[in-house]
């Protein structure tokens, strides 16, 4: 029987890192944005976060499995409200170059935060669902990744909206403050035992993954790589610069695609249900996904060079971009589960995020670099062939119902 009074302890605290992830990775996009910093400048504010998330995963899989998974969740909650409170003491005084280093570090900080809580979170849910029941795990795993993704997007809004009433400093004091409160909630309820494997791991196993896991985490690095080329700077500044959005226009939209999008994540069994029969996903269905993205982003990239109307390319063709990520990317996060078993979990989910995490690096890099010299347009070429690479990725993994190698 599913844990549930702990899985509500651990989706709660992901919730409420969540919102003050999402918010602040507006703030600063908008607030530098304001002050004049160009697409590659911004792009760099969020690669020391993307980098360590590479670092974090890869070691704090490790760590997990050896600590339990409640202090490296803890620990992800404790530096997010230290990156909080020390970005607030930012001078906007300074000088570029010092305010772009002391907010890259700080980023860096936040992006360990981040992984830790979401290895943290996500390998506890292969923890507390029994081994037995495959497809409560694609629930469960579906439902606590896409309400975070909704609360992401809300979290977006909470941005702009923070940075439109109260300024940059004093929204980044409030967030810090409630995590605070949501930090000592897990410190007190969450049992200390929760993800420790049963086997002594060596370090080395870091690295030491099977075939199956491997070629999953490739095709979820261009899956995510493919996203982030469009979402991270080149669409916020596009809609911006190029539409003349408010800044509270701009977090609306994007927060609104984030929180459908993790809508239809949380929805993603129910929606799967028919084309597989009853059945879970396997390898097939991730590559099917990733075809059908890679030809939508096409499709925009046209529409957008062809001058349409940006309500019918931008907003409702990355709409529908979204509905079928989130489904992809549900399909994924239950797949690296499948993969893998209870002593394993930690290990192998920190590594899988590391892939995320070195795509969402080489996205953000290429958003701003590809955005200043191509535009939109460009962005969404290369996130085409990103995601087709994603698919052919895909194609090797395997295509039984029975996917756990054990």
């Amino acid at each position: 029987m599913t844990d549930l009074r702990n899985y509500a302890l651990v989706t709660g605290a992901y919730w409420g890192f969540t919102l003050t992830d999402g918010a602040l990775r507006m703030l600063v996009l908008l607030h530098f944005h304001e002050l004049g910093y160009s697409a590659v400048q911004i792009a760099f504010l969020f690669l020391l976060y993307e980098f360590f998330g590479i670092v974090t995963n890869l070691i704090g899989g490790w760590l997990g499995a050896h600590l339990g998974l409640k202090i490296t969740l803890f620990a992800g909650l404790a530096l997010q409200i230290v990156a909080l409170s020390a970005l607030a003491l930012l001078d906007p005084a300074w000088p570029v170059a010092a305010s772009v280093a002391y907010v890259m570090g700080l980023q860096a900080l936040s992006g360990i935060a981040k992984d830790l809580t979401k290895m943290s979170s996500k390998s506890a849910i292969k923890v507390l669902v029994p081994a037995e029941a495959e497809s409560a795990l694609f629930k469960w795993v579906a439902l606590l990744t896409g309400s975070k993704n909704a609360l992401k997007g809300i979290g977006f809004f909470l941005g702009g909206l923070l940075l439109a009433t109260v300024g940059f400093r004093m929204a980044l004091w409030l967030m810090a403050g409630g995590l605070t409160l949501v930090l000592l909630a897990t410190f007190v309820l969450l049992p200390r035992e929760i993800g420790m494997a049963q086997k002594k791991i060596r370090f080395s196993a870091i690295l030491s993954k099977s075939r199956d896991i491997n070629r999953l985490s490739a095709a979820r690095l261009f899956l995510f790589g493919a996203r982030d080329i469009w979402f991270v700077v080149a669409l916020p500044v596009f809609l911006s610069a190029s539409l003349g959005w408010s800044h509270a226009e701009v977090g609306g939209f994007l927060a609104l695609w984030v929180i459908g999008y993790g809508a239809v994540q949380a929805l993603a069994p129910n929606l799967l249900n028919i084309f597989l029969a009853g059945g879970t996903p396997r390898g097939r269905t991730a590559g099917n996904g990733a075809f059908a993205l890679a030809a939508l982003t096409a499709l925009i990239a046209i529409g957008v060079a062809a001058g349409l109307p940006p309500w019918l390319t931008v907003v409702a063709g990355l709409a529908l971009f979204g509905l079928i990520f989130a489904i992809n990317s549900a399909v994924h996060s239950y797949l690296i589960l499948a993969y893998t078993g209870p002593d394993d979990v930690a290990l192998n989910v920190g590594f899988y995020y590391m892939a995320n995490a070195a795509g969402r690096l080489i996205g953000t890099l290429l958003s701003g670099i590809v955005f200043q010299l191509a535009g939109l347009v460009g962005c969404l070429w290369v996130s085409a062939g990103f995601v087709l690479l994603a698919g052919c990725i895909s194609l090797l993994l395997p295509r039984a119902e029975n996917q756990n190698p054990g």
